[in-house]
Order: C-alpha cells, then structure tokens, then sequence
C-alpha cells in the first residue's frame, strides 16, 4: 500500500468523522450513552450498598457458598448493569432515530469491562489471570469490533515454509494457548489423580509411587499428542523426528534418561522407599520425602531438602537405615576413674539405660561392655537398641548419656576430668638477671 492510498483513506475516515459530527443520530446516541452510565453508576452503587448480599462477606449459615459466589460477583455489577443498559438503548435508539451503532460499540466495551472485572475477582492464579488479561481481553475486542476475522487471516498468511512443513503465527499462537491450556490441565488432573491413587491404602507405597509416575507420564503423552492433534499437525511426522530425538538422548539427553530408568528401577526392585532415613556417600543424610522422575527428594534434620539424581542411588553406595527393620543400636562412651570398682559399672548403667522411654528389650538387652584401658581412665560403651533414628526430634543418644550421667553421679562414681591445660612459662633472660 503506498502513500496515496494512505492518504485517501485518512481523507476517507475525516470525511466520516465530520459526517457524524453533524448527523443528529450521533449526537442522540452520545446523549443515550450518557445517561445510561449515569444511571448505571447510581443505581449500581445504590445497589451493591443496601443489598446484604453484596455488602456482607458470609462466614456460616445456610447457603454460605452460593452466598460467598453472590459476594464475589459485587464487582461486576456495575459492567453487567451497563451491558443491560445499552442493549435497551440500542433498541430504543433503532425505533427513534433509526441509528444505534455508536451505542453497539459502547455495549462491546461493556463486555469487555465485565471480561476484566471478572478475570480479576475469580482468576487468581498469576500466569492465568496475566494469560487472560493481555490474551483473552485483546482477542475480545476484536472480535466484538469485527476485526477477527481479518487479523486471523493475517497471522495465517505470515508463514515460514520448509518443504511440506508450513509454520505460521497462527499456529505458534494456537500453540502457546492450546499447549499451555493442555498442560495446565493435565497438571491439575495429575495431581488429583496422584492424591487418589496415595489414598489407596490397600497397595503398598512403591506400587503407589510407581502408579502415580506411570499416571503421570501417561497425562504428560497424551496432552502432547492431543495438541498435536488439535494443531492439525499429522502424527505420522513424528516419525521423520524419531531418528532424531534417539540421538538426542544418546548425546545430550543422556544424563536425564539414565536418571529416569533409575528412578524406574529403584520402584520396581523395591530397595529404597518414601519414607527410608537414607545416608549418601558424601555423609548426607535424611529422610526419603518424594521418588520423582528424574530426581528424588531428602529432607534433612535442619529443615533443608537434597535433590539427589536418581542414577545416585544406583552407581553410588547408599546406607538405608530403615530398609527392613526400623531398629537401630547405638553406642555411647564414657569414662571413670581407676579408683572405681569396674564391676559394679555395667549393671548399674543397663539399669538406667532400661528407664529411658524407647529402648527395647529385643532383639538384644541394653549393654555396657569394658572398651579399654586407657591411661588416665577406665574407658566403657554403652550399647542398646531402639525403633527409629537419633534424629534431633528422637535424643536417644543425648537421653542416654543424660542417664549415665545420672547414675554414675548417684552411686558416687568419679568420671575422667578433662586434662589440665597445661602453661608454657618463658625462661628468664639470664643477661637480664646478671643486670
């Protein structure tokens, strides 16, 4: 389109313009309009003050949650209203003055003030409510001016071609709506069909865990293909792609496929579970909270969470402390002095250590064995089982030293003092003494 073309529609538009400046019919409809929106707002404030619906946010009662819905909704009052307003003052102004367009394109803006109020009051998720406001709202505007049609055709014609592949706008466009709508979907249906398949009580947690990866990968394909599908794309082009993406994951993919089969393999063989206290190789250690796809989740004693690559927990050794059996022994050392009847040592510590709240009998009876013979000090261990791991909440080891403490002090048994420290005292200059 050239400059005189331009010129001859701006020529085209200002004629228009003046032509509406001086009919009576544009001037009606501006009046109409007017007093709609005066109206409106009157009534609508009128409204959303005296009404208890509206003005009181329900806590109890009967109804609470379509009077909750009520409640929310007091926001769009005021666009609803002027959509109804103008819809009748169009049609009076067809039968009057035998022209309502200007008020046709008022009552469009209407609905488009009523699009965002509602997007704002029920659309809270951040990516959702920013989709449907810098998305949703323009694509509504064209189409109630009319200009969809032509801006659909627009976007078709702006195409990139490659043999007998055509990508253009409005394809990468119904892909980003389609594929992000798919996905939250999916992601929404995964999650509650993860929480249904947790609930199953009567399969054991690997089933469960490995029911819900197989769910979700599940989810995962079939949003894809179905996008495909609605792209209009054929399916049998997955099969140019196919040489490709293998060699993808020999190459660059290789690292996250081998910790996908391990997660896989580590839910099939059964050898670590979601709630197992495992210890790595490096000495980290906690609790096995989540078996994802490509890595897993520990949580620490400290309040921190590890993510450790599945393939970790196959090439690496692994210490899980709660595999088979929950129980666990643990030792604690002391010391007394050579002047104490070694004797009368053990029994008294086996004693006390059986009064402590979680020590068990079986499979072996608390224990305090002579380690050595030191030489300041008699050094002992005391040795006993309990069901779980020392882990900050559990004290068994700082309850058990408490109670050798305890009892030592009450049958009169002196510990191993520490050490004096010991004072390097300088020799005196001796040609300062002979001055």
């Amino acid at each position: 389109m050239d400059f005189t073309q331009w010129q001859a529609d701006a020529q085209n538009l200002l004629q228009q313009v003046v032509g509406w400046l001086k009919s009576p019919q544009f001037y009606a409809q501006v009046a109409a309009i007017a007093v709609i929106w005066v109206a409106v707002r009157l009534s609508a404030r009128n409204l959303v003050t005296r009404v208890w619906l509206f003005n009181t946010e329900p806590t109890d009662g009967r109804l609470v949650k379509a009077r909750k819905i009520i409640y929310a909704c007091a926001d769009l009052v005021k666009p609803l209203l002027l959509f109804v307003g103008l819809a009748i003052a169009a049609q009076i102004c067809d039968q009057a003055v035998g022209s309502s367009w200007l008020v046709r394109a008022a009552q469009s803006l209407a609905v488009i003030s009523l699009l965002y109020a509602a997007i704002n009051r029920f659309l809270k998720q951040p990516l959702i409510n920013a989709a449907a406001r810098w998305v949703g709202i323009p694509a509504a505007t064209l189409y109630a001016f009319g200009y969809m049609p032509q801006v659909i055709d627009w976007l078709d014609h702006a195409a990139f071609e490659a043999g007998n592949v055509r990508i253009s706008l409005l394809t990468l466009i119904k892909a980003a709506l389609f594929g992000g709508s798919l996905f939250w979907l999916g992601r929404v249906s995964s999650r509650a069909g993860e929480r249904v398949i947790r609930q199953q009580e009567s399969l054991d947690v690997q089933t469960r865990e490995l029911a819900t990866k197989g769910f979700d990968l599940f989810v995962a394909c079939f949003a894809g293909l179905l996008l495909l599908n609605l792209l209009g794309i054929d399916l049998s082009i997955l099969a140019v792609f196919s040489g490709a993406v293998g060699v993808g994951l020999g190459f660059g993919l290789q690292q996250i496929a081998s910790n996908f089969m391990s997660g896989v393999i580590i839910l099939l063989e059964r050898s670590l579970k979601v709630g197992d206290f495992i210890e790595l190789e490096d000495g980290r250690s906690g609790h096995l909270l989540e078996i994802n796809m490509r890595q897993s989740r520990l949580g620490t004693f400290d309040g921190k969470d590890i993510m450790v690559p599945n393939d970790r927990f196959i090439t690496t050794r692994v210490v899980n402390w709660t595999h088979a059996d929950p129980r666990q022994r643990y030792e604690v050392p002391f010391t007394v002095t050579y002047d104490t009847d070694i004797h009368a040592v053990p029994p008294l510590i086996v004693k006390a250590l059986l009064k402590l709240k979680g020590v068990l009998r079986e499979p072996e009876m608390p224990e305090c064995a002579l380690k050595s013979f030191g030489d300041t000090a008699v050094n002992f261990t005391a040795k006993f089982w309990v069901e779980g791991i020392d882990d900050g909440v559990n004290s068994y080891t700082s309850d058990a030293l408490f109670a050798v403490w305890d009892a030592l002090k009450e049958a009169g048994i002196k510990m191993k003092a520490p050490p004096p420290q010991i004072q390097y005292v300088s020799a005196p200059d001796p040609r300062k003494a002979k001055s």
